[in-house]
């Protein structure tokens, strides 16, 4: 392992089979240094993110949990020249992302939790549902899992049979990216009090393409008909959700990327051992909430962990 950017963490870089572009894809998983448990948290970001909530970690750390983090492919620390970033067209692939960071940690703890954040938390919930049966995790925990799309009724209905053929057909084709403002809202450079690569997350994000469109929806259809994790899972969401395609002063106390009402509603759909919690005053990244509200994040998490695991 090498040093990390993040002083007092490690990172190991996970070779890929190759899928076809150039060069071959890589996964980047980053460790903690200094805590000694059997316990340990394996944290997955979202769309155009990366790991960086080193206090959430901190925290964990001294509630006795090991702490690593994965950059899947193409993703912060993963991005290579000649490779899209945040892109992919089957969200199936990351299982080998995953799978690559399982087998290590695993190999040296007796119980492994997994959480993942956004669209981590969609990519995470079809990997344990995969997974199902072979007890490589004890817990799954979702920190604003994107389970649904927000969006109108033509969004949600026309537009993604639409993408489910072009995405087919060219699925490096653009069709949108994120909004600037909530990575505004965030970041220290702008008045928020996050420091973090604003080339692994910049503020307007990187290129949404059909392919990767496709892939979501197709993800956000199978959490419709039902999932079967069969290990405790905790989903933590805001209490409420603020505009998207604007700014306004609630960009950070309210959920202003996805819409929590889908994540309360298909929450159940995910296990036979759902949780649900609302974070009141949360930003879509609870960990990243102004306090309380990431304290209270945090308490839950672990008074979930500690019920839950034996």
């Amino acid at each position: 392992m090498d040093d990390d950017v993040l002083p007092g963490w490690t990172a190991q870089t996970l070779p890929l089979r190759p899928d076809g572009r150039t060069p071959d894809p890589v996964a980047t998983l980053v460790h903690r240094t200094g805590t000694a448990s059997r316990r340990a948290l394996l944290y997955v970001h979202g769309f155009v993110d990366y790991f960086f909530q080193t206090q959430f970690a901190d925290a964990l750390a001294a509630h006795g949990y090991d702490v690593y983090a994965l950059d899947l492919r193409d993703y912060g620390r993963s991005i290579r020249d000649g490779r899209p970033a945040n892109h992919i067209t089957d969200l199936g692939a990351y299982a080998e992302d995953i799978d690559a960071a399982i087998r290590i940690i695993r190999a040296e703890h007796d119980q492994v939790v997994l959480l993942g954040h956004s669209m981590g938390g969609l990519v995470t919930s079809l990997w344990a549902d995969a997974r199902r049966g072979e007890g490589l995790v004890d817990a799954l925990v979702l920190n604003s899992p994107w389970l649904d799309l927000r969006g109108s009724w033509f969004e949600r209905r026309v537009f993604t049979a639409v993408l489910d053929r072009v995405g087919r057909v060219a699925p490096d084709l653009v069709v949108g990216k994120i909004g600037p403002f909530y990575g505004r809202a965030l970041h220290e450079g702008t008045g928020g009090e996050w420091a973090y690569d604003l080339a692994w997350k910049p503020h307007d994000g990187f290129p949404a393409r059909a392919g990767f469109a496709r892939a979501v929806r197709r993800g956000h259809a199978r959490v419709a008909r039902g999932l079967a994790v069969d290990v405790p899972v905790l989903v933590l969401a805001s209490d409420a959700s603020g505009p998207d395609d604007a700014w306004h002063d609630a960009l950070l106390t309210t959920d202003s990327v996805l819409d929590v009402a889908h994540i309360k509603e298909r929450a159940p759909l995910l296990g036979p051992d759902v949780t649900f919690v609302e974070i009141p005053g949360g930003a879509h990244d609870l960990a990243l909430s102004p306090t309380p509200a990431r304290d209270t994040y945090v308490a839950e998490v672990l008074a979930f962990l500690d019920a839950r695991l034996p």
